[in-house]
This record gives structure tokens, sequence and C-alpha cells, in this order.
């Protein structure tokens, strides 16, 4: 049988959200005949959230890019390791280096609002004492993810948010794919969950190909989602 020369967009989501997150850019994509998948990230850790998304682009048929959200850039930069990824895509996200954490990249430079407005939670670990997860405070949530995203969906964004296990600020990418992938990167400019500087930082240092948007949040796909799948559509064009 012969494969589709078209690659498959995988679109992995960030901490504090969910697949519905890149509901605009599925219908983009979709609408330019673009075959796309969104699966749910389990948010539980660096290296066995990267599993669980190396473990779906495996068994899809044909090319793979991989795009990533916030925390999901870092998942992207290690499943992209996986045979069948032929690109990958940073949306307003961690671009971290082999051996280097998501506290490490950020210690880098000035902290982001989203620091000193996280909400610690615990979930049970069968066998070990409770775990750590953290979520947005929902007053703080739409300055700090969502400014450009009106009102009404910023409260259902706020209400359905995903926490993200503490630990996996701590854990350190087993790989980094872009050194044998080419990437594309979109900074989000007004940015206050990452500092749009420690966006810019990981994809230069990636060689990635990069678009800013200087008034996007970083809810970028939700506000801009036109914008999003077009840079998505240029690494779909440049891997077919």
């Amino acid at each position: 049988m012969t494969q589709p020369t078209t690659p498959t967009v995988l679109l992995v989501h960030g901490a504090f959200a969910d697949a519905g997150s890149w509901s605009g850019v599925i219908a983009e994509l979709q609408s330019h005949g673009v075959p796309v998948i969104a699966p749910p990230n389990p948010l539980r850790g660096l290296a066995a959230d990267a599993a669980y998304i190396a473990s779906v682009a495996a068994q899809i048929d044909g090319p793979v890019v991989l795009v990533g959200h916030s925390y999901g850039g870092a998942l992207i930069t290690v499943a992209g390791t996986t045979e069948n990824v032929v690109g990958l895509v940073y949306v307003a996200a961690y671009v971290l280096e082999e051996g280097e954490s998501l506290g490490e990249l950020q210690g880098r430079f000035p902290l982001s609002p989203l620091v000193d407005n996280l909400k610690q939670w615990t979930y049970p670990v069968p066998g070990a004492e409770p775990a750590v997860e953290v979520t947005i405070d929902r007053d703080a949530f739409p300055s700090v993810f969502a400014a450009d995203v009106p009102a009404h969906v910023t409260e259902v964004l706020a209400t359905a948010q995903r926490p993200l296990a503490a630990a996996a600020f701590e854990e350190t990418a087993a790989a980094a794919a872009w050194r044998t992938k080419p990437s594309w990167a979109l900074v989000a400019g007004a940015d206050r969950a990452i500092n749009p500087e420690v966006q810019r930082f990981g994809a230069e240092r990636a060689g990635a190909t990069v678009v800013e948007l200087e008034d996007a949040s970083h809810a970028v796909a939700v506000s801009r989602p036109k914008e999003v799948a077009g840079l998505i559509r240029d690494a779909v064009r440049a891997t077919r």
C-alpha cells in the first residue's frame, strides 16, 4: 500500500489546557486538506508524556509533523526522534536542549507572572506519597494565559484547565530532535505564561524558522488560529 505523502500533523497541547484548545487550528488545517490528530497529553511528567506522544506518532502511517504548544514543545523535542517524524513546530513553547529541564531554561531569564499565580493540588500515586500538581489561579488566568481571548471563552478555559505534575519542571530532556529534524517556531510576543525571551532563545538555538506575533498571548492557538495553522502548513509543505 502506498503511504500518504502529505505529513499528518500531530498537535500536542500544553499544561492547563486540553486538545480542544486546538479546535480553530484543526478546522483551518482540515479546510486545506491537511490530515491532523490531536491526542490528549497526560501532563504527568516529561519522560512519560514524551513516550506517549512518540507512541502515537509511531502508529501513524507515513510522515508526521509534531506541533507542540507550551509544555508540549518540550515533549515534541524528545518525541521528535521517532523515525517517521519529519518536522517540529513550536507554538509559544519551550524548546529544550538535551539534558536541560524546563526550570533550567526558564531560569536563564526573568520569570513570567505565571510563576506567582500557580495553585498547588495533590494527586494519588499508587504505592507512594501523593504528588503535587499545579493549575493557574482562576482570577489570574485571563491576564496570564489568555489576555487576547474573549472573556466568555477565557472563563471556560479557566474552568476546564488541566493540571501539570510539578515534577515535570525538573525532569530533563532525553534528546533534542531539532538537532536532526527541521523546526519552525511561533513566538507569542505578549505571552505572560512563558517569557517571550525564553521562546526566542530556544527557537534561535534550534535554528528554527521563526514567526513572531507581537500582541499574541500564550493562548495564541485559540486567539490566532489562522496564523498558527499557516505556520504549520509551511512546515507540511516543506517536509512533504
